[in-house]
């Protein structure tokens, strides 16, 4: 095993022995929906750096898989949406973690008229060798976890992600990005690429690797302040802004021209008629924005009108798109 994989499970190791607040900064608000209460103690151990909970991913009883369950906090929230046994399976390869989790769901089942434990699986597996088997998973989701691994490992992980969905279904994912570049120390730090505080990808490397495995969809759903790592505590000469980016990655055929990658523009016709159609799809109500995908942007820019507005990607998108 490379060393900076065996420095993360000797980290999370630690971390599902005693938990650690700290570990990594979520940017979320802990989900409040009726009759869903979380354990303090999963709270605790949520070392993520956002959420990859969404309800309109989870209609109609989903089959849903989680890789990195942490405190098992998500593996709760997806088990919302999915009151059915082992509809959410959850994989890690630390067997403290998964240990701690199960500990944690019986509290949750507790708090929970609702809840049962057999509506989690709990597995161990490797995020690069998956124990599932293909075009069997819903929705697949990890949360700070792939920005961990280098380029190989990665490459792996993401194609095991896309082997086990059934076609359409949807990879979810939350992890740190950077676009600067960061000196050769802090890059190779095994232990803050562990905490994903080192060798981030720029959003336009991530979205590539994800398309590269072939997901013909992608859509970036938001992108929020993380971390700063400062050279007081960091072995950097300079600041290093770093953000959370959450994004949905669909596995959908590859159009032939390319994917459809929504970083949040939107389309606005404000001509004489009510509407416009560019015959190829894309039909613009007046004054009605219309969330486009960067490709069909650039193609209705490209139009040359003086009736039609494109708006800058806000890197936030929450579907009823064209493509």
């Amino acid at each position: 095993m490379s060393s900076y994989l065996e420095t993360t499970k000797n980290v999370y190791r630690d971390a599902a022995l005693t938990p650690d607040v700290g570990l990594c900064c979520t940017t979320n608000p802990i989900w409040e929906l009726p009759g869903l209460k979380i354990p303090k103690i999963m709270q605790e151990m949520n070392y993520g750096c956002g959420s990859t909970v969404h309800a309109r991913d989870l209609t109609n009883n989903p089959r849903i898989l989680y890789v990195g369950v942490g405190g098992g906090m998500e593996l709760l929230q997806f088990a919302y949406f999915s009151r059915q046994k082992n509809g959410v399976v959850g994989i890690d390869v630390v067997d403290e973690m998964l240990e701690a989790s199960r500990k944690n769901f019986r509290e949750a089942e507790e708090m929970n008229p609702w809840f049962k434990s057999e509506f989690v699986d709990l597995k161990k597996g490797d995020a690069t060798d998956l124990p599932v088997e293909d075009n069997s998973i819903d929705v697949a989701a990890q949360n700070c976890l792939f920005n961990i691994f280098k380029t190989e490992e990665l490459t792996k992980a993401l194609q095991e992600m896309y082997r086990v969905l059934k076609p359409h279904g949807r990879l979810v994912m939350s992890d740190p990005t950077c676009e600067q570049e960061m000196n050769e120390e802090l890059r190779n730090d095994e232990r803050l690429r562990a905490l994903c505080l080192s060798g981030s990808l720029s959003i336009a490397d991530y979205v590539k690797a994800l398309t590269d495995v072939g997901f013909g969809t992608i859509e970036i759903r938001a992108r929020k302040p993380y971390r700063i790592l400062d050279p007081k505590n960091y072995p950097t000469e300079e600041l290093v802004y770093i953000e959370s980016i959450e994004v949905a990655a669909i596995k959908d055929p590859m159009p032939e021209d390319g994917p459809c990658i929504f970083t949040g523009k939107a389309a606005i016709y404000y001509g004489e008629d009510d509407h416009f159609d560019d015959k190829k799809g894309h039909v613009l109500l007046k004054n009605q924005p219309l969330a486009v995908c960067d490709k069909t942007a650039g193609a209705l820019a490209a139009l040359g009108r003086d009736d039609i507005f494109i708006s800058e990607s806000t890197y936030h998108y929450d579907g009823g798109g064209c493509c």
